[in-house]
């Protein structure tokens, strides 16, 4: 297992995927290759490093090549950079990041091989500059979010990362049986009618579900992993390492027998909606009971990509901000700033006030 990166044939430079372009860029000489020519120049470079690994304990706890400490029980990974030979220090579901020292994109090979290889990949469709300018121009909406989670320091910290998750495909017959009734009143003369008939109403169907993702990383805020979604499917590619060059990746470390009945009870879920919607034109509906036959699922180890930024407020608590890196939906738990809340609630209720006192003396 070693940490690489893709050199440019042309330069020697690094190479990184270029959301913009959905090509291979190296900023240095600033040479573009597609997928085919980077799987020619992934064969000719062969990685060459191992990594060194060691128990975490408190003679690197203070390891500057650190974000932060491992959770008790995880084992530390060290890793050369290939290419100035600094020590890079992660945790275990690291994939890919960069070298604090000269900065350039490291890919942890070895954590996406073997069993832990996706089957697909979403790339980058938003860049950075892209990323950051659909922020700020939320932000300006945001009259009463806390002015640093937006300042020039704090911008820089958005990150794009490659989140793993478990996407399926279910497709199952159905049917749901219900009692219901049509009711039918008129007059006569001084006399009222009313007619009710009573229905055994049976609804079925063969139904198919397609992109049931799951958050594969037990580290990431679920709500912020799967606020993001849904992608569009019909993007996804087979994977290969080189769409990590430039970003941040996290390996999975949630397993598929995990979030297998969870998809199901989704997919099950979904189908009853669907059915009991389908139910139109009836005064009552009631004794609904859905029936399941045969099911089948399918799924892949998938790698979607987001842009992140958190921020920890003087409260303590964590807020984020995330973007799906394709669509450019968001969501986020934003730090609301109360001083400028309460300024302006207490400037309202004073024209509010000097209004209604106007009012009053006018009548």
């Amino acid at each position: 297992m070693a940490a690489v990166n893709i050199k440019c044939p042309s330069c020697g430079g690094e190479l990184v995927f270029d959301p913009s372009t959905q090509q291979y860029a190296c900023p240095y000489c600033g040479s573009h290759f597609d997928q085919q020519q980077l799987d020619g120049i992934l064969r000719e470079q062969q990685p060459s490093q191992e990594p060194e690994t060691a128990a975490f304990d408190e003679q690197n706890s203070g390891d500057p090549f650190s974000a932060g400490q491992p959770e008790d029980g995880q084992e530390a990974v060290i890793y050369r950079c290939p290419s100035c030979g600094a020590e890079i220090l992660t945790d275990e579901t690291t994939a890919a990041t960069f070298c604090c020292f000269c900065h350039n994109p490291v890919i942890l090979e070895g954590r996406v091989s073997g069993k832990f290889l996706p089957d697909r990949v979403i790339p980058f469709s938003i860049s950075r500059d892209m990323a950051v300018e659909k922020f700020l121009a939320a932000m300006k909406k945001k009259w009463f979010v806390r002015r640093g989670f937006f300042q020039k320091n704090q911008i820089e910290k958005l990150t794009g990362v490659y989140l793993p998750c478990w996407d399926a495909d279910w497709e199952g017959d159905a049917s749901l049986h219900a009692d219901a009734t049509r009711v039918r009143v008129w007059r006569s003369g001084d006399t009222e009618f009313t007619e009710t008939r009573f229905y055994h109403v049976i609804r079925e169907g063969h139904l198919r579900f397609e992109g049931l993702t799951k958050n594969a990383l037990k580290k990431a805020d679920r709500e912020m992993a799967e606020g993001v979604h849904p992608y569009r499917q019909q993007e996804k590619k087979p994977f290969s390492v080189g769409f990590l060059s430039g970003f941040q990746a996290e390996r999975r470390d949630v397993e598929w027998e995990e979030v297998q009945p969870e998809i199901e009870r989704d997919a099950r879920a979904y189908s009853e909606r669907l059915l009991r919607e389908s139910i139109q034109g009836y005064a009552t509906v009631t004794g609904q009971q859905m029936r399941f036959g045969a099911e089948q699922m399918s799924r892949e180890y998938l790698m979607v990509p987001v842009w992140m930024l958190t921020y920890r407020g003087k409260d303590g608590k964590m807020y984020y901000y995330a973007m799906n890196g394709q669509t450019g939906e968001v969501c986020g738990r934003l730090p609301l700033d109360y001083g400028r809340l309460g300024a302006v609630s207490g400037i309202l209720a004073v024209v509010v006030f000097l209004l209604m006192l106007l009012g009053g003396y006018l009548l």
